[in-house]
């Protein structure tokens, strides 16, 4: 990869550090066998869900960061990746919708913020079995949108995390209710709305180079 091709599969990697480290506390506090708070019962009373839900999300958002440099993209490794993201998309996405109708709500969320995981974990399902289809047909423009989609969805907590910034800062405490729905729903609609432009933008094509023309000798 060129230099300018690693400027956004960094970028995507950076975006995803916070839930990743988030994720990767959370394993390894299930797995010591921690004290029960009213933050993590739901978690230590059925691990599972949520443990599939953090490995396949590391794997999904890290190795998927790639599929979006072209000279991968023309390449085999880009169908190998293909075939290891999409088993571990669907797992985020099905092990989110299996989380929002299993776990009880914490006290920060809603009703509201709960039907938006639903929502918006079906779509990423959709997104991501609607991109497998398109490729299948080999109708690479269709598969590569909706997967970038998929991705954009979930990537979300990475972006959710700065939403959720500027009212920490400013209020000191954690949103709750509507806000907190509100400011996770941003984080979707930010990723979604970036992921249209990249989609959307136009082609880079090659310079044509001037063509010299050759002096003629008076003769």
């Amino acid at each position: 990869m060129t230099r300018r091709e690693w400027r956004l599969p960094a970028a995507l990697i950076l975006l995803a550090l916070i839930p990743i480290i988030a994720g990767a506390a959370r394993v390894t506090e299930l797995s010591t066998g921690p004290e029960v708070t009213p933050a993590n019962a739901r978690f230590v009373a059925d691990p599972l869900p949520v443990v599939l839900h953090i490995v396949g999300a590391v794997v999904y958002t890290i190795l998927g960061a790639f599929q979006f440099v072209p000279s991968l993209r023309r390449r085999r490794w880009h169908r190998l990746a293909g075939r290891l993201l999409v088993p571990c998309g669907l797992t985020v996405a099905l092990t989110g919708l299996w989380m929002a109708f299993a776990y009880d709500l914490p006290a920060h969320d809603n009703d509201v913020l709960a039907g938006l995981r639903l929502v918006f974990g079906s779509a990423m399902a959709a997104s991501i079995l609607l991109g497998l289809a398109a490729a299948l047909r080999r109708d690479f423009t269709r598969h590569r949108a909706w997967m970038a989609r998929g991705y954009a969805i979930g990537l979300g907590a990475g972006t959710q995390a700065f939403t959720h910034a500027p009212y920490v800062a400013a209020t000191g405490e954690q949103p709750d209710g509507n806000v907190r729905a509100g400011l996770v729903l941003a984080g979707w609609l930010i990723n979604l709305a970036v992921a249209e432009w990249y989609l959307r933008r136009p082609a880079r094509t090659a310079r044509s180079r001037p063509v010299r023309r050759s002096r003629v000798a008076a003769g």
